[in-house]
């Protein structure tokens, strides 16, 4: 048996994703943001959380699938990405689990149209169900996360 990893699940339609607890700081209801300009498509703005702003991100518009309006399931989930912290828009979070590491291998190219260099690896839970875990220092590239340093100051 490997070590245990711990992961935060949530939803993108009827796929599941995960991302370390680890890298988690917070899970928030959808509120209000402003719109940033010139950011690109899928950087929705930014958001004030107890004094700090945020740049928002839609994984939905970031993965290439189709925006659904939001509901009273839609979050953002909160994550350390590099040296600061960005908000991703998801459909749901459902779930903190523990995976066995054993049980998780290396991406297929590509993922329910997602490229594999988003993905660290899917996991197998239980029998039927598998869990996408996304490598977040790929979802944004370094371009894009110098952007981001230049919105927030």
């Amino acid at each position: 048996m490997g070590e245990e990893k711990k992961v935060i699940v949530f939803a993108l339609g009827t796929e599941e994703y995960g991302v370390e607890v680890e890298k988690v700081r917070t899970i928030e209801r959808m509120q209000p943001m402003t719109r940033v300009p010139k950011a690109p498509e899928f950087i929705k703005g930014v958001i004030n959380l107890r004094g700090v702003v945020i740049p928002i991100i839609d994984l939905r518009s970031r993965f290439g699938l189709s925006e659904l309006p939001t509901t009273d399931a839609t979050r953002i989930i909160i994550v350390s990405a590099g040296d600061f912290e960005v908000g991703l828009i998801v459909d749901s979070a459902n779930d903190v689990i523990d995976l066995d590491t054993d049980n998780i291998d290396n991406p297929p190219e590509i993922v329910g149209g997602i490229k594999a260099k988003y993905l660290d690896g899917i996991a197998r839970v239980g029998e039927q169900r598998l869990l996408v875990l996304l490598n977040l220092e790929q979802v944004l590239d370094r371009n894009e996360l110098q952007q981001l340093e230049r919105i927030e100051e």
